[in-house]
């Protein structure tokens, strides 16, 4: 349907003011970088052309040839004739994590291989380098009207199945389906794969994560935040898995580095792999997701986070067996915390139905949202405390799931062993009472399981009491229990009648989606948000606006400038930090402001040698702000310059950017960058990798 008359007029004019008023806005897929983006670019600063920065017809021509998703999680670039690949310290942690035991903690010693045959394969890791995106929608299309005639509709992850293996077939390359506006577009990338991947460096967290979780998110931030993994080929230079015949790889493209720096104003663009955003999402989901949702999990979690954090500080060996998980875990609440205060803050959900108000001629679909929403709502909140404490409540609840799985032939026995050896008892245990007491004082008791009321009611609704009686008669929290799991001398009929994993286990989450889609109805809520999407995206188009989808792992490009921040009024930031910065958080009795001896000398030293600059060499920056918009996976993304040369590293957000899933925010939503020049400088003057400058060429 179109609009007439008064509405029309209206929807264009706002169109044209949002459209002028969010110029740097946007997550531009890399292959449509029309005449008028490139423009718009060249405008800012930037001084080459669309086709310098993707071209599938001519490999290697292009800056995008050199970046790379590592498994569409974080992303990186190649820096080296010899696959050397740059990334995120926070994305290597993992590995490193993995890497790291009690006698050699990488982690808090950093890893360096000094030598070719020290570099570590990392199994199951992979690089994926774009070679070609197609617009396969009217394929798509065709296939849908002739699945629909013959009563065979497909949904998406069939459709999706079909489509890839048709393009694997016909290519030999790993094909990947993206549908864009919720399947308004669709477009096939074309990858090719390489699965002999080894970590070269990654410094101490002391550096790469200095501030740990309290300076996460926020700015100013002085962190090294960067790992170095190589790919490997085999001898004739195709991808191949591990072996001790491999070689490095000879890449078409590598990014090239500049040490000239960069000052206020000046052009950036992040090309890389960001992962998911929700911007044509309505104001009814959005209000939905940060009034029911968002309180319970938010709380829930930072309550976790502390126990764990208690105990981390009590105990190193604690604090290595859980920082992986720990530093997940605050990374991802953070941003939920954010999310849920920034809407508020900036006014998302009112700005959002100011838009809505051009939807009407599209539809019911606003008064369906808003019917539906409200109608989930206790069950939805029923559902986040039933998630957030009987599903990921603890890790000793991920044991007991997988073991009350009768077709689990992995649920007990060595492997079972094996992860206990991740835990600690003591921690799971106040996690356990913490998620019991929680579940028994505020779900709704008509969504728990019989045998669970009965249990809340023997002892009086007395939630410690009753996690006390679970945890103490159970043979997954005993020495001896824990010993007969993993010799498998544990019946299915004993693992199934155990207080602690019955009470966790008995309500399932497919209960509560059965309510909810009873309760729903048709059309459901995902049939309406992909109405909603496809009415925005038509409005939009039919204003003559540009757009770009929701990320979705798909390469992008965003382009900005270097610029500070004023977070609040009358709070103005700079736009860079220094080493100074370091010195002055530094707390030794502090793990996430502590510095190693070497460390703290070298930057009270202050000699940055050839990576230093200005007129007595002596300046550096640690790390630097710019307005690219940017989301999760976009870590480890190459920041570069206006030539396409390689300037530093996007590695985090700032807090008052966090309702960037949902809604970008002129003027607060900014990319914190880690600067090259001080990466080289931690490779050669603290590290000593000199081999690894001489091989990047500088």
């Amino acid at each position: 349907m179109k609009s007439t008359g008064i509405k029309l007029l209206a929807v264009l004019l706002f169109g044209v003011i949002t459209h002028s008023a969010w110029a740097d806005e946007g997550m531009w897929m890399i292959h449509a970088i029309d005449a008028a983006l490139e423009k718009k670019m060249q405008e800012r600063g930037l001084e080459l052309s669309a086709n310098e920065i993707y071209n599938a017809d001519a490999p290697g021509a292009a800056v995008s040839d050199a970046v790379v998703s590592l498994d569409f999680g974080c992303s990186g670039s190649i820096i080296s004739d010899q696959g050397l690949l740059i990334t995120n310290h926070h994305c290597a942690y993992g590995d490193v994590h993995a890497l790291s035991t009690p006698e050699h903690n990488y982690l808090e010693e950093g890893f360096w291989a000094m030598r070719s045959d020290e570099e570590v394969h990392i199994k199951g890791k992979s690089i994926y380098f774009l070679k070609r995106v197609l617009d396969v929608t009217e394929e798509v299309g065709k296939i849908q009207e002739e699945m629909q005639i013959e009563g065979k509709p497909l949904g998406l992850r069939k459709l999706s199945y079909v489509m890839e293996k048709k393009y694997k077939e016909e290519t030999g390359l790993d094909a990947w389906m993206a549908s864009m506006w919720k399947g308004k577009k669709y477009y096939m990338a074309l990858y090719e794969v390489y699965r002999d991947v080894r970590l070269v460096a990654a410094p101490p967290v002391s550096s790469a994560a200095f501030g740990g979780d309290i300076d996460n998110w926020e700015w100013p931030q002085h962190k090294c935040d960067f790992a170095m993994y190589r790919v490997y080929t085999a001898p004739d230079g195709s991808p191949a898995d591990y072996s001790e015949d491999n070689v490095p790889m000879k890449p078409a493209r590598k990014l090239a580095i500049s040490l000239d720096g960069y000052q206020e104003g000046d052009y950036t663009m992040i090309i890389g792999y960001p992962g998911r955003t929700n911007r044509y999402s309505s104001s009814y989901e959005v209000d939905f997701n940060t009034s029911v949702e968002l309180p319970v999990s938010n709380r829930i979690r930072t309550r976790q986070m502390e126990i764990m954090k208690e105990w981390m500080d009590k105990d190193p060996d604690i604090r290595l067996k859980y920082a992986d998980h720990f530093f997940s875990l605050s990374n991802m609440q953070e941003n939920f915390c954010g999310l849920e205060q920034c809407v508020e803050r900036f006014g998302v959900v009112e700005s959002k139905r100011e838009i809505e108000k051009g939807l009407a001629c599209w539809g019911d679909i606003l008064n369906g949202l808003k019917e539906k929403y409200q109608a989930v709502t206790e069950v939805e909140r029923n559902t986040v405390y039933y998630r957030e404490t009987m599903i990921r409540g603890s890790r000793l609840n991920q044991i007991m799931m997988r073991a009350f799985n009768p077709r689990n032939k992995d649920a007990t026995g060595e492997k079972m062993l094996s992860r206990y050896a991740e835990l600690d008892l003591r921690v799971e245990k106040d996690l356990t009472f913490y998620a019991i007491q929680e579940y028994v004082a505020n779900m709704d008791t008509t969504y728990l399981g019989q045998w669970q009321k009965e249990m809340i009611a023997r002892f009086d609704g007395n939630a410690t009491a009753l996690a006390e009686y679970l945890w103490n008669n159970s043979i997954f929290t005993s020495d001896e229990g824990i010993s007969r799991l993993g010799r498998r001398e544990v019946p299915y009929e004993e693992i199934a009648a155990d207080p602690l994993c019955r009470f966790t286990q008995e309500v399932r989450a497919v209960e509560f989606n059965r309510i909810q889609t009873e309760i729903e109805g048709t059309p459901n809520l995902v049939a309406l948000k992909r109405e909603y999407a496809h009415a925005l995206y038509e409005m939009r188009k039919e204003n003559g606006e540009v757009q770009y989808p929701d990320a979705n792992s798909t390469m992008r490009i965003t382009y900005g400038t270097v610029g500070g921040l004023e977070p609040y009024d009358g709070v103005i930031c700079d736009w860079k930090t220094t080493p100074a910065g370091i010195l002055e958080k530094y707390q030794p009795s502090d793990f996430d402001f502590t510095l190693n001896d070497r460390q703290y000398l070298l930057y009270r030293k202050g000699d940055w040698g050839r990576w230093g600059f200005g007129q007595d060499g002596k300046t550096m920056y640690v790390n630097f702000l710019t307005d690219n918009d940017i989301t999760g996976g976009n870590s480890g993304s190459p920041v570069l310059n206006s030539r396409g040369e390689l300037i530093g590293l996007a590695f985090d957000g700032n807090k008052e950017s966090l309702a960037s899933d949902v809604w970008y925010t002129p003027g607060y939503n900014k990319c914190v960058c880690v600067d090259i020049r001080f990466i080289l400088w931690t490779l050669d003057r603290y590290a000593g990798m000199t081999r690894i400058i001489e091989e990047i060429g500088l």
